[in-house]
This record gives structure tokens, sequence and C-alpha cells, in this order.
């Protein structure tokens, strides 16, 4: 009798990675700057998985107590090495699956100097439930999503409400998720997984938050206006409901 094949994941996961190649000048930036920036993740069965139990120490990791921002689909890190670079004080981690865009972000990091950002290769809610402590993380960032457009293919979404579940672990008490898409129906369909989840209560007033004075303009937002399409944010705080955690 044969073993049974592996099960790699019992939820689909809100990306396709694709093998494509690096430049040059990322091959580089992964080769010398990946021991000064990536996380080692314990895995899974699957390539970008996060084994159970690994949980690191941030104290370790950036060796000091401070604030850790997280930023989930961080693309080619212009968001968080800006923010990185302009708020020293704070640790930032961003999580992101494609190799290419964690190159770019270790290569744009070391270029300003930035020293308090670490990278995890790794499908985000399983670092949101196995490698971050419990209410370890002081802000949550989920800015443009892939929108999964297509009605076969909006499970493959992010913002569930499992993912809802895996973010109130991983925040701590009036900690914050925010959010922005360029996608109306994934903005509506956002607000009502998070105004439903246990544990978050709306951090605005009004239909919408206001934009987020700490998110710099990357291509993806550019890509939206120049479509056409509103930018809309949202911001959750994370309560002390004991359900949620």
């Amino acid at each position: 009798m044969t073993d049974p094949a592996p099960v790699f994941r019992d939820r689909p996961v809100s990306f396709v990675r694709r093998s494509g190649r690096m430049s040059e000048a990322q091959e580089r930036a992964w080769a010398d700057l990946r021991g000064l920036y990536l996380l080692e993740v314990p895995r899974d069965v699957a390539a970008t998985s996060v084994a159970r139990d690994s949980a690191v120490d941030p104290e370790t990791v950036w060796g000091r107590r401070a604030r850790l921002v997280v930023e989930i689909g961080s693309g080619q890190g212009h968001a968080i090495v800006h923010a990185a670079r302009h708020a020293p004080d704070t640790d930032f981690l961003a999580v992101e699956v494609f190799r290419a865009g964690l190159a770019r972000t270790m290569r744009d990091a070391d270029r300003a100097g930035v020293r308090n950002l670490r990278l995890a290769e790794a499908n985000a809610p399983e670092v949101l439930e196995h490698l971050l402590p419990t209410a370890s993380a002081s802000e949550l960032w989920v800015f443009f999503p892939d929108p999964w457009h297509k009605t076969r293919h909006t499970k493959r979404r992010l913002v569930q409400p499992a993912f809802a579940r895996v973010a109130a672990r991983a925040l701590r008490p009036g900690g914050l998720l925010r959010l922005a898409t360029d996608w109306e129906e994934y903005a509506l369909q956002m607000r009502d997984v998070l105004d439903a989840a246990p544990g978050f209560a709306r951090d605005f007033t009004g239909e919408w938050a206001q934009r987020f004075d700490g998110r710099v303009v990357t291509a993806f937002e550019r890509k939206g206006a120049r479509a056409g399409r509103a930018i809309r944010d949202l911001t959750y705080r994370r309560t002390a409901d004991a359900a949620a955690g």
C-alpha cells in the first residue's frame, strides 16, 4: 500500500507562484543581502508554507523591543522601505511570496541604509497564524491585494473570515489593520468581512476611511487611478474581545 500524497494546504491561497527569472541585479541582491534581511522560515510541505509552532521572537530578530508593523503582500517593497526609512524606531516585516519582489526590496532597503526591516518569503495567513507570536504586531497593512475579480476566482481573495481570525490573533489590542484597494466590489467584501469579525471595530466614520498618509503611491495605485477606479481605504482597530484570539 502506497503512502497517501502529502496535503499541501486545506484552503486556497491568494496567489499563483510562478518561477519567473530574476534580473542580474535581483540575483545579486538575493545572494548578497538575504543573510541580513531574510527570515529563515521553518516549512511545512509547500515551498511558501510556515510550520506550526515556529514562532519567532521579535526582540531576538530585531535586537530590541519596538513597535512592529507587518505588510502583507509587499510586492516590490516601495511602501515598506519608505516607511522603514522614515520610522527608524519602528520594526517592519515584509511578507511576500515572489522572490523577485523580495530581492528588489532588499536592494532598495540596503541602498537606503534601512536596517529595521526583515522579510519573510511565505504565505501571509500562515505567517500570522504560526510565525508571529500572539498580539505581537502593532499594525498590519494590506495594500492592493490581488482582487481575483473573476467570479470563479473570488475564493482566492485574501480577506475572508479565516484571514480576519489570524489577523486578530497577530495584532495587539488597540493595534490597527489598514487596507486599501481600487476594486469597489472587493472593498465592499473587505468591509463586510471585517464588520462581522470578532475582535475588530471600525476606526473610521462614514463609508470609508481617510487615505492613510503613511502609504506612498505605488504602481498599483497609479494603475487603478489611470483606469478611473476609486481608491478605497479601510482601518479597523483590534479590540480586547477574547473570542477573536
